[in-house]
């Protein structure tokens, strides 16, 4: 029964906590919600949802840790390749 337990635990939904700056609503989102750009510097990676407040288009910083956390979370990840 508590293999069960251990397989239920980890199959439980992540939830991210979350602000918008613009209503300045907090909640809670699913990985499913979010989007995660990784790009060549800080400055082009970023994450991204939609306010289930107001429905502003919300895009935030990544440094490494919020990478780290999003990526682990089952966030979607695009990778962006810089042109040559």
């Amino acid at each position: 029964m508590s293999v069960m337990s251990g397989i239920a635990a980890q199959m439980a939904p992540v939830l991210f906590k979350a602000a918008c700056p613009d209503c300045r609503a907090g909640f809670e989102l699913s990985a499913g919600a979010l989007r995660l750009a990784i790009g060549a510097s800080a400055r082009t990676t970023f994450y991204s949802f939609t306010c289930p407040e107001c429905g502003s288009a919300v895009r935030k910083p990544a440094g490494e840790r919020i990478v780290e956390l999003l990526t682990g979370g089952g966030v979607r990840t695009l990778r962006l390749h810089s042109s040559l």
